[in-house]
């Protein structure tokens, strides 16, 4: 039997934090949005529909959150980044995850409608 490529997501979660090079930024802060891609084999949820046998999106939300806004970044990259690892450290299901932040109101002398980083992460071993 081959592995499953299912994907669990979470799309424009908003958060509030205190990331950025600017000192603003870092006092005020800003509202982010998050967007998760996590992959994992959900054939045994599908099979027997049994929430323990999934990733709770419930319980995503609240651990990248959680990362999200456990320390002040300068960088958007290294928030996404303990984003990924928390994920992949708090749920074994998951195998690869892909964060996105969304910065729409980074201080850029410009007309724009978004910028941000999307990493992706993969489970090793």
């Amino acid at each position: 039997m081959t592995s499953a490529h299912d994907i669990v997501f979470v799309t424009g979660l908003a958060v509030h934090a205190y990331h950025g090079v600017m000192e603003h930024e870092r006092t005020v802060g800003q509202t982010f949005l998050l967007d998760l891609v996590l992959s994992a084999d959900l054939s045994e949820a599908s099979r027997t529909d049994k929430h323990s046998t999934t990733v709770s999106y419930d319980q995503v939300v609240d651990c990248a959150t959680r990362a999200f806004v456990a320390k002040r970044f300068r960088l958007v990259e290294a928030a996404a980044g303990a984003v990924a690892e928390a994920v992949l450290e708090s749920f074994p299901r998951v195998m690869e995850i892909r964060v996105t932040v969304h910065k729409p109101h980074a201080p850029i002398p410009a007309t724009f409608t978004d910028v941000g980083v999307a990493i992706v992460r993969t489970r090793h071993g």
